[in-house]
């Protein structure tokens, strides 16, 4: 059957279907996996249209970056570990900009000696190659802060925003001249402008945005791909970057609403730092007044309570404790207990972070609650078992009106009748700002690998703990 242009929109719309089906599932845990599939479905039926089309002459190159890709994928995604997820996705965005900075220098280097270069093609070579530098370069100061590469904490110098202003509006001047004149010039100028104002809208913000971060580049790395649909007249590039775009810039300002921040004020302000010292986190904890309890101490709290809720956090991915966590609340729900899970937000370094470890461990969904859920909970729950989450449960967010998160939503674990901390150190979360919940006095801290402790725990269960 010869594969006419017809068939090619069929399976095109076909595919934009399900991708929109599979957008549609990753909106809940329970039916994430089966967005992923519908998703890659969905690609797998446009990758086959696409070469099957008429325009595609050779399979040589195609052939040999499918092969070189498929390798390079599978070994990464084998050997990934879930805390690092967070980074690949930064690293992915910006393949995905750099992609679209190449094929807008490659379409206008192939067309301007045909006469089939216009204004109006300039235009999108110009949209997909200024937004794809942003992205590129955006998306790897992420991935270097998120990797340790880079600090952490914002990088704010004298006269930023104004920097950042003129650079934005000579961009936009020099895409409009090139738009009007072809000018190579004013590609390559225009290009490397876009990658520095890519480093200087990222650099500035820090770690506890992050997630709005990774977000935001989601969709920066959308609209990029529409850009080059438009540039290479592919429909469907065009609809999954829209899909992209929209469903990226939707999920920053949901989670920007969940901190009570501002887009502008994550895009532009930026808060943070790298916290101090882990050395001799028990001193430490005295000095300052800080209570630290032993593994047998959270243990005799638990076995015997009537609810339990659990708040993890990046410490939590950091051990790789979540199949702990599912041992622990299986044990202390053979005792009666009601194990809950609190989830927020922006735990984690990207959005939806816990809830990938908690799925990846099998908790129940039912078991898992986001915080406008949870929060009233809080006061009836005899222990509250902080793992590795910091910032989420600081009272600074409420109480200090000085604090750089004041605003931010918490969760109220302050509320519960005993809190435990699973720490490595006194260390601050990602923010840098120091947790006022350490000083509760119904607040104990346990020092050690969050796993340990747990798996500690769990030895203590099984033993009939006191």
């Amino acid at each position: 059957m010869d594969f006419t242009v017809n068939h090619q929109a069929l399976a095109y719309l076909v595919s934009a279907i399900l991708f929109i089906l599979g957008l549609k599932g990753l909106t809940h845990p329970a039916t994430a996996r089966r967005g992923n599939l519908y998703a890659m479905l969905g690609m797998l039926i446009a990758v086959v249209a696409t070469l099957l089309s008429r325009e595609v002459q050779s399979y040589g190159f195609i052939i040999a970056g499918i092969g070189g890709g498929a390798v390079i994928g599978t070994i990464v995604a084998m050997r990934i570990q879930m805390t690092a997820m967070p980074q690949l996705v930064a690293a992915l965005h910006s393949f995905v900009g750099m992609a679209a900075v190449l094929v807008g220098i490659g379409i206008f280097l192939h067309k301007q000696d045909t006469g089939l270069l216009n204004t109006l093609l300039m235009s999108e070579i110009s949209a997909g190659v200024v937004i794809g530098a942003i992205t590129f370069t955006g998306s790897v100061i992420a991935f270097g802060k998120l990797q340790g590469l880079l600090s952490g904490a914002p990088v704010k110098f004298k006269g930023q925003h104004l920097l950042n202003a003129l650079m934005a509006l000579a961009t936009i001047a020099l895409a409009v001249h090139f738009a009007m004149t072809g000018s190579m010039l004013s590609l390559a100028l225009m290009t490397l402008l876009a990658f520095a104002i890519g480093v200087t809208v990222i650099i500035p913000i820090g770690g506890a945005d992050m997630p709005v971060v990774i977000s935001m580049l989601n969709s920066y790395s959308g609209w990029a791909a529409a850009a080059t649909g438009f540039t290479l007249q592919n429909n469907l590039l065009i609809i999954v970057g829209a899909l992209v775009g929209c469903s990226g810039a939707i999920l920053s300002f949901v989670m920007c609403k969940a901190m009570n921040r501002s887009i502008f004020n994550v895009i532009f302000g930026g808060f943070g730092s790298d916290g101090g010292s882990g050395d001799s986190a028990g001193a430490q904890a005295a000095e300052k007044g800080v209570k630290s309890a032993a593994v047998e101490d959270a243990v005799y709290w638990m076995e015997d309570a009537g609810k339990v809720i659990i708040v993890p956090g990046y410490g939590m991915a950091v051990a790789q404790a979540q199949h702990s966590l599912k041992e622990l609340m299986e044990l202390l729900g053979e005792r009666g207990v009601d194990v809950k899970f609190a989830i927020h937000p922006v735990a984690g370094r990207m959005p939806g972070h816990m809830n990938v470890l908690l799925a990846e461990a099998d908790i129940p969904y039912d078991q898992v609650l986001e915080m406008d859920e949870i929060n009233p909970e809080f006061p009836s729950a005899d222990v509250v078992l902080v793992v590795g989450a910091n910032d989420v449960v600081n009272p600074a967010a409420k109480e200090d009106k000085t604090s750089p998160i004041y605003g931010m939503p918490i969760l109220e674990a302050g509320r519960a009748r005993q809190v435990y901390f699973l720490k490595r150190s006194m260390r601050p979360g990602y923010s840098g700002v120091d947790n006022l919940l350490f000083y509760y006095d119904n607040t104990y801290l346990v020092f050690g690998d969050a796993k340990d402790t747990i798996e500690g725990m769990n030895a203590a269960l099984k033993g009939g703990g006191h």
